[in-house]
């Protein structure tokens, strides 16, 4: 059987694949292959390189980074909270439910990038109107996975809450939250992916700075280097901001039982109970001198 690679060798093994990856765009690009797909209208890797150097040394990359992410942090917590906060509500409230869940399950199918005429007729600034879309994409994500989450929690716990004298709050903070608290996680992660491709849509819309205004601005101009390297940045700031949201939620839920799952690891047997053992000739023997 083969034994799957160590930490360093995982590490190597992915940093092959991205420099594959890497090499194959390189190739494909320097000798303009067109199979179905013009690989010959793309920049090569060494073009992108050469563009993002000469982004990084100048003051318009960086405060179009900042305005970015400002946006997207806002927008996020705002979700967050709203969500959570929304689907605790609806999961728990039958009043709720009836007064909130059509006009939420109305709104849900509307893409977030469809608001931007709504957001552009009700604030009275763009900055406003992106922080509003980016908080819509994340915010229903977040509210289907808490409801999901808390409905799914066993009744035994509340009632045990309640049989020890414990009310309302004291059941929402020992129990609910607690317990929804993995699946709300869950729904964290998938709304941070949405609120990038949203914000990232809105500034090149509606935006003044920011990434997603820079890289539409770059295609307009036919400056392709630059639009791979606005992906570039995207993909980048994505992968940062989902890692930080799962260390976050490995944090909150430390008290969860975790398992290390190694491909091509041998399973540890189980430790057998000394109850369901069974007996051996001697033992027996010696049960039946007693007897």
């Amino acid at each position: 059987m083969i034994r799957y690679p160590r930490r360093t060798g995982r590490l190597a093994l992915r940093a092959g694949s991205l420099a594959t990856a890497l090499g194959l765009w390189q190739l494909l690009t320097t000798f303009d292959v067109n199979l179905w797909v013009r690989f010959s209208q793309f920049p090569t890797v060494t073009d992108v390189a050469r563009a993002f150097a000469d982004r990084l040394s100048g003051p318009d990359y960086w405060t179009d980074l900042t305005d970015s992410l400002t946006r997207i942090v806002t927008g996020f917590l705002l979700a967050a909270v709203l969500g959570v906060a929304t689907g605790v509500l609806v999961a728990r409230s039958r009043l709720a439910e009836d007064l909130l869940g059509p006009v939420l399950e109305v709104v849900r199918p509307v893409p977030a990038i469809a608001m931007v005429p709504v957001a552009i007729l009700l604030f009275p600034s763009n900055e406003q109107g992106i922080v509003f879309i980016t908080c819509t994409a994340a915010f229903f994500p977040v509210l289907v996975s808490t409801r999901h989450a808390v409905r799914a929690l066993t009744p035994v716990w509340e009632e045990a809450v309640r049989t020890m004298g414990g009310g309302r709050w004291r059941i929402l903070g020992s129990v609910v939250l607690p317990g929804a608290l993995p699946g709300i996680l869950g729904g964290l992660s998938v709304g941070i992916g949405v609120s990038w491709i949203c914000v990232i849509s809105a500034e090149m819309i509606s935006g003044q700075y920011g990434v997603g205004y820079r890289t539409w601005q770059d295609y307009t101009i036919v400056n392709y280097p630059g639009v791979f390297v606005g992906m570039v940045t995207i993909g980048l700031l994505g992968w940062l901001t989902s890692t930080a949201v799962e260390l976050v939620g490995r944090h909150l839920t430390h008290w969860l039982p975790r398992t290390s799952y190694v491909p091509g690891a041998r399973p540890r047997p189980a430790r057998t109970p000394a109850s369901t053992v069974e007996p051996t000739k001697a033992e027996e023997a010696r049960d039946e001198h007693l007897v």
